[in-house]
């Protein structure tokens, strides 16, 4: 997964404070970043092509996507044809992410 990442990021990723902040990999979860959904999209496109030239699927029925915004915002991503549900929360690695950038209920969730 890290060369099929590698090999498709580029000089993706998000800028953040002058740091580029790179996919988040671990094993077979990846999370991609960036500061627009065109880039997203962009950066999905390729990933996506890397896969599938690795022999790799990607699979939509556990792919999400979600904007860290405190306004709501529509971000239309698709792999190939199908369309990834937009979600205001998920988890990864154990830690529950927020779309408005808040910890509340990660903090409650392990009080």
């Amino acid at each position: 997964m890290a060369r099929i990442s590698r090999r498709s990021s580029g000089e993706g990723g998000l800028q953040f404070g002058g740091l580029r902040i790179a996919p988040l990999l671990f094993a077979d979860d990846v999370v991609l970043m960036a500061s627009s959904v065109c880039d997203l999209q962009h950066s999905l496109d390729r990933f996506a092509a890397e896969c599938e030239a690795a022999g790799v699927r990607i699979s939509t029925s556990k792919s999400e996507a979600m904007v860290f915004r405190r306004k709501p915002m529509d971000c239309p991503l698709q792999v190939g044809n199908e369309a990834l549900p937009q979600v205001k929360e998920f988890k990864y690695l154990g830690v529950l992410f927020s779309s408005e950038g808040t910890m509340e209920r990660e903090m409650g969730r392990r009080v």
